[in-house]
């Protein structure tokens, strides 16, 4: 399997993540990964909102927190 990296950005943090993703993994993989439950949170392409077992494919997303994490 190809190795490859998205790039996260957290819009509320204002915070970069660079991922490294195996080929078919899904967003929801990938954040949880990072320590970041699916669940809280939006994903979007060009103003486009993603869903959680969405394939990534994109090379960088945003990531909208909607709940508090305090």
């Amino acid at each position: 399997m190809k190795c490859r990296t998205v790039r996260m950005i957290l819009k509320r943090e204002g915070k970069v993540i660079e991922q490294k993703i195996q080929e078919g993994e899904t967003y929801e993989s990938a954040l949880l990964a990072c320590n970041i439950i699916p669940d809280t949170v939006l994903i979007f392409s060009n103003g486009k909102s993603l869903p959680q077992d969405k394939v990534i494919e994109e090379e960088e997303v945003e990531i909208e927190m909607t709940c508090s994490r305090g």
